[in-house]
């Protein structure tokens, strides 16, 4: 907060005190060309020298000791200096920004290029994590002069008497404190050795601003369950260039890893949008995507790997498959008919009906539970798969009486307004219903309540509250710890009494209802 406010109050003295300091232009070329050509010779030179006299034992003790208290480093580690050192980097990055002022040069360009380009260098530096691609100084070898690696620092932050450098290692080259390691390190942090999940949960992109809200994003987004926020519209322009990463590169990449009772569990995900799974000319590079995954994990040893659909279309054309594919179906189907109120002799059964729904229509007629549904070909088909006894349990009406909805994807907001007052809505899709009547009572999407010993469980699994999973990611791993050697997509269910048991046995617990009371 030190360096925050110190470089606030100083940037806005300036700015009231320095005639030419306020309204700069847009851009201006000479004055970008001079920021750069300051910061390559006169801070990265000063910056070097000053860092060099930080180690010597005098000033190391009574100040830089501090910073280097952080063996292992991670981005906020990039700040953390004595007061005494904050103004003497302020000062140095200050010779640029006020050279452009005084020669009447300066820009907005020049000013915020400048302090943006200071801080994500510093905080790729400390990050403690190579992501630097090999190929880019390849393409440009004097790169590598030019721009330091997180690596390269690393070796700082270990060694202490090398690699004193800013963000341009060619001064270290020319006075020879160059660590000699500097290379191979940098080569050997890129060779990963891929990890071997025993379950893998196949998800996708929801908007564009869905971004925000992973752990790759923003950390208190990622920790509420999503909603989306006015203030990201300000951020247009990165996720605009996110849009177009995930288009470019249109690989699958890991963005959760959680280990349970020994387990290695990943969520991947396809850099797809909601809105693509409508569009039918993105079908096949979706599919193509999906059955890379699966193969990856496959090559990897994955023994579960958790889709939503579509499964037997993968297993079709590659019947040797040893991963098995799960959707999840079985234990959604138990979430959702454990979510009824008790004493419940009728449902409404609305939205776009899903193989979900018929099993959920199937067990509830069973268990002599009246369903109605007030469309004319869901009735058939449902009715084709009762026996007479049961059949007579499912009752095709437009009357709204029922005191508790089940509902899928495509309920209008006329639909709701058909309901009675204080009706519950339980979701038996992914994507949960608009909110539009508030003397009613909401559910959330199939899921429950993870263990306590779940690691690393930290952000919010779309709309879900924290800690809570959705029933479709929960039924692959009780799969694997079940070791149920068996697909579940297509027309293929699974014993839906046996994973609700299953799920409890392992620590899942039911998530309270709207219309339940704390005690």
């Amino acid at each position: 907060d030190d360096q925050i406010l110190f470089n606030g109050t100083l940037f806005y003295a300036v700015n009231l005190t320095i005639k030419g300091a306020s309204h700069l232009p847009l851009w201006r070329t000479d004055g970008v060309i001079i920021t750069i050509l300051l910061h390559i010779g006169a801070v990265e030179f000063l910056y070097y020298w000053l860092h060099r006299a930080l180690h010597h034992h005098f000033l190391y003790s009574r100040y830089h000791s501090h910073h280097h208290s952080s063996i292992v480093t991670e981005p906020i580690t990039s700040v953390i200096h004595p007061f005494a050192e904050h103004i003497a980097y302020f000062a140095l990055f200050a010779i640029p920004l006020l050279t452009v002022v005084f020669t009447g040069t300066g820009s907005l360009a020049s000013f915020f290029g400048y302090i943006t380009y200071i801080d994500f260098m510093n905080n790729l530096g400390h990050c403690n994590f190579e992501v630097i691609p090999k190929r880019l100084f390849s393409i440009f070898p004097p790169l590598k002069y030019l721009m330091y690696t997180p690596t390269f620092h690393s070796l700082h932050h270990t060694q202490f008497r090398t690699n004193y450098s800013l963000f341009m290692p060619f001064y270290d080259y020319i006075y020879g404190t160059m660590d000699k390691s500097s290379d191979t390190l940098y080569e050997t942090s890129l060779r990963r050795q891929d990890e071997s999940p025993d379950v893998v949960y196949l998800t996708h992109l929801t908007t564009p601003e869905s971004i925000y809200h992973m752990r790759l994003g923003f950390a208190s987004l990622a920790s509420k369950p999503y909603t989306s926020k006015w203030y990201l519209c300000l951020l247009w322009p990165v996720t605009f260039w996110s849009i177009m990463v995930t288009w470019i590169y249109g690989k699958t990449f890991v963005v959760e890893r959680n280990i349970f009772k020994e387990r290695k569990l990943q969520t991947w995900v396809i850099p797809k949008y909601k809105i693509q799974y409508y569009i039918h000319w993105q079908r096949e590079s979706i599919n193509r995507l999906i059955e890379e995954a699966i193969l990856k994990a496959e090559e990897r040893g994955t023994k579960g790997g958790e889709l939503n659909r579509n499964g037997e279309f993968y297993i079709r054309r590659h019947p040797g498959l040893k991963v098995k594919l799960v959707d999840g179906s079985s234990l959604v189907v138990a979430v959702v008919l454990n979510s009824i109120p008790r004493g419940t002799t009728q449902v409404a059964l609305r939205g776009d009906l899903s193989k979900v729904a018929y099993h959920i229509a199937f067990a509830l007629c069973q268990r002599g539970i009246q369903v109605t549904t007030s469309s004319k070909d869901e009735y058939t088909k449902i009715k084709a798969t009762l026996q007479q006894e049961a059949g007579n349990k499912l009752v095709l009406t437009k009357s709204c009486s029922a005191k508790t909805w089940l509902v899928g994807d495509g309920l209008s907001k006329e639909e709701q307004m058909k309901a009675s007052k204080g009706a519950t809505f339980i979701p038996f899709s992914q994507f949960p219903p608009m909110k539009v009547r508030k003397d009613c009572f909401y559910h959330n999407t199939p899921a429950m309540l993870a263990p306590k010993h779940l690691e690393n469980l930290d952000s919010c699994e779309n709309w879900l509250p924290r800690r809570v999973m959705s029933a479709w990611r929960i039924a692959g791993i009780l799969h694997v710890l079940e070791g149920w050697n068996a697909h579940e997509c297509d027309n293929m269910m699974f014993n839906i009494d046996k994973i609700w048991q299953a799920s409890l046995q392992h620590g899942f617990q039911p998530l309270m209802t709207s219309t339940e009371v704390k005690p």
